[in-house]
């Protein structure tokens, strides 16, 4: 399963990398795919690329719609999130 994730741009450099953040967690990605980016703008990000620009309202939707998941997996026992000996994931 493949998950793209909206983030906000809060730095571009010069070499066509730039400084994503969502949740106060900040990552590197390429901004190659893009035509136009500019600090501030939502992205949605896939193995370190932004792959497309979307508003903010559409990102915060997004956003909202994964904590729902999130809250409905939770109280039904379960977790979406990736488990350490699951297979293919790496160990800690």
């Amino acid at each position: 399963m493949c998950l793209a994730i909206p983030m906000q741009v809060v730095a571009i450099g010069p070499d066509g990398m730039g400084t994503v953040e969502l949740g106060g967690v900040r990552k590197e990605v390429s901004l190659i795919l893009l035509d136009e980016v500019s600090v501030g703008d939502h992205v949605i990000v896939h193995v370190g690329f932004a792959l497309s620009r979307l508003d903010r309202d559409e990102a915060e939707a997004t956003l909202q719609m994964f904590a729902e998941m999130a809250a409905a997996d939770s109280a039904a026992g379960q977790s979406i999130a990736p488990r350490n000996d699951a297979p293919g994931t790496l160990p800690s």
